[in-house]
């Protein structure tokens, strides 16, 4: 039978505890503790019931139900001993048609991860569009995460678990993230386009204005039309721009959207979901004949990752009248200009046309941004959404130390100038001091300022094995929620280094490479997010964005304010394991609309 929430929240405790029974493997205590918290009032809120039973149940109770659970083709499936559930779900993925090396190559994955972590190995095989993975798919997590350490692994197994469980739970309720499929879909079919070089290798790489690009804006550009939009363009420094005019095509309009372009072998949601979303949701208002007191403006930026040519937020800038004219002069790798590139693209490559499309901010409402989280935050709190409230501000800065190169053999240690070794102190006080910041995230908005810094590259250049380093280069990375903590971080640190090098003899250059403003969060703007997650049954759960995004360049001209949506794989972001789910996206969509709902209440 289909189930529905009135009938779940009024039923008896044992058929409510019936109903929802294979859920979770051979352990229905968990669904008949979190049906202690009836009522539901979405089928978003009794998930979160079920994650919040289990993260209480404490580490044995996790494990038990680990352990609970039948290998990957293993004994129970050649046996055929597997509960209704998991025969479904491995028959989905085709495992019961493994050919003998594929069978043989998880038998041999089974025995390995047994071994090392104690627990059979946890797929949700139905994957994050719910159709099943492929069994290369399968096989190719499996190895990868045996490599994953034991507390890691043990969290992994128990967030595919909760998968299992959310897809089993929309089986018994009949529901089908239609929205989210839409989004899900989209990002699949856009990255079929990729720069050559990495389509070969089935890599997904978008830089601006390659043919790849190209090809990305006659793609959105076909789908706004099909969704809708009274007005598609692509702009001249090729962004792609569609316009849903309000009941009054003059009515001020709402800016949202993303960047199209990727980093090199990158991941399908970065940047792109934001543009997707509100393709949805106004492909939603489209089909229901339904226009708003105000107007919707989507655009997909055409870069914000500055890969080819170094001008990060190229495509926003232009869009808030911050397009330096130097970076038309600026060379690709193969020494083709900006400029060059613009006119091959059939873009008009003259600032007289760029400076056209900065808009009039005061003919906005502001700005709002859906986009994946690029951390591992969400994901480890099992919250498919989160409500930003700011973007952290950071600097960065190319720096050197100089020391003294010497025989490594024949160098006392009490007289060694050596680079290195500084940088390497200098590197333990950026981490010491970032975190002596409390992480409140999601605890305290009003508390201390979150910090990072990070020396991403290090190098010792001519450096030999049997040499003193005497020269060090590497790079500081310092962000935080306020103007005022990451000054703070980076004096703190610049002195240190100074330290450092006045105290074991050497010298130090710095230069200042990158300085942005931390991006708060409209109030106004942000409450809106917070009612619509709110208004789906789940709880406000308040972050930073440790990342920069287009939202940033938007926010100098006005409010601004963004969504997070989970990531699969830890969260992880940049890197070909970039995923989400369709119930994630779903309620991101969703999210959307119900934001739209409360501007149309409050302007109506």
């Amino acid at each position: 039978m289909t189930i529905t929430l009135e009938q779940l929240n009024a039923a008896s405790a044992q058929d409510a505890a019936r109903w929802l029974d294979g859920l979770y493997e051979h352990s229905p205590w968990i669904a008949e503790r979190a049906l202690q918290r009836r009522p539901f009032k979405s089928l978003a809120q009794l998930k979160h019931a079920l994650v919040q039973v289990l993260a209480e149940a404490g580490r044995e109770a996790q494990l038990a139900l680990i352990r609970a659970h039948p290998e990957l083709a293993g004994k129970a499936m050649v046996s055929k001993t597997l509960t209704a559930e998991s025969t479904n779900e491995q028959t989905t993925s085709g495992l019961t048609n493994c050919s003998p090396a594929e069978f043989a190559r998880i038998q041999q994955l089974n025995a390995d991860y047994n071994a090392r972590f104690g627990w059979p190995f946890i797929l949700a095989v139905r994957g994050p569009r719910g159709s099943g993975l492929t069994r290369a798919e399968i096989i190719a997590t499996f190895a990868r995460r045996l490599e994953n350490h034991p507390d890691f692994e043990l969290a992994e197994c128990l967030r595919n678990i909760h998968r299992i469980a959310e897809m089993r739970l929309a089986d018994k309720f009949g529901f089908e993230p239609v929205l989210g499929n839409q989004v899900w879909d989209c990002a699949e079919l856009l990255a079929r386009h990729s720069d050559p070089g990495y389509a070969e290798q089935g890599q997904l790489t978008v830089t601006y204005l390659t043919a790849a690009h190209q090809a990305c804006q006659v793609q959105l550009q076909r789908w706004m039309r099909d969704c809708g939009f009274d007005e598609v363009r692509v702009d001249a420094v090729g962004n792609v721009v569609g316009v849903y005019h309000g009941r009054d095509a003059s009515a001020k309009r709402l800016l949202t959207g993303s960047h199209y372009d990727t980093v090199r072998n990158g991941g399908k949601y970065d940047g792109r979901l934001g543009i997707f979303v509100p393709l949805v949701a106004v492909h939603e208002l489209h089909r229901a004949g339904r226009r708003l007191p105000f107007g919707i403006e989507v655009i997909g930026f055409a870069e914000e990752e500055g890969q080819r040519y170094k001008a990060t937020f190229l495509g926003s800038g232009a869009v808030t009248g911050d397009f330096e004219p130097t970076w038309l002069d600026q060379k690709d790798a193969d020494g083709i200009t900006m400029r060059a590139a613009m006119r091959s693209a059939g873009l008009p490559a003259t600032l007289e046309a760029i400076r056209a499309e900065k808009r009039d901010a005061a003919r906005y409402l502001g700005f709002v941004e859906v986009h994946i989280e690029q951390g591992p935050v969400l994901n480890e709190l099992d919250l498919p959404l989160g409500v930003v409230t700011s973007i952290n501000g950071g600097v960065r800065y190319q720096c050197e130390v100089t020391g003294m190169a010497s025989h490594a053999g024949t160098t006392p240690m009490n007289r060694r100038r050596d680079a290195a070794v500084a940088v390497a102190e200098l590197a333990q006080y950026v981490e010491k001091r970032a975190a002596s910041v409390p992480d409140v995230v999601g605890k305290d908005p009003n508390g201390p300022a979150v910090t990072v810094g990070t020396v991403g590259m290090l190098n010792v250049p001519n450096g030999s094995i049997n040499v003193v380093p005497g020269r060090c280069t590497f790079s500081l990375d310092l962000r935080a929620t306020t103007n005022a903590a990451r000054d703070a971080l980076a004096r703190d640190v610049l002195a240190e280094l100074k330290a450092i090098c006045q105290r074991r003899g050497l010298q130090h250059k710095v230069e200042e490479t990158m300085r942005a403003s931390a991006a708060p969060s409209a109030p106004a703007w942000q409450q809106r997010w917070e009612r619509a997650v709110e208004a789906l049954g789940l709880p406000v759960f308040r972050m930073p964005s440790g990342a920069g995004h287009d939202a940033m360049k938007l926010h100098e001209v006005m409010p601004q304010a963004m969504l997070f949506v989970r990531g699969l794989n830890a969260g992880i972001s940049h890197n070909p394991l970039e995923s989400t789910t369709n119930d994630d996206a779903d309620l991101s969509v969703r999210a959307f609309l119900h934001l739209l709902g409360q501007l149309d209440e409050e302007l109506s």
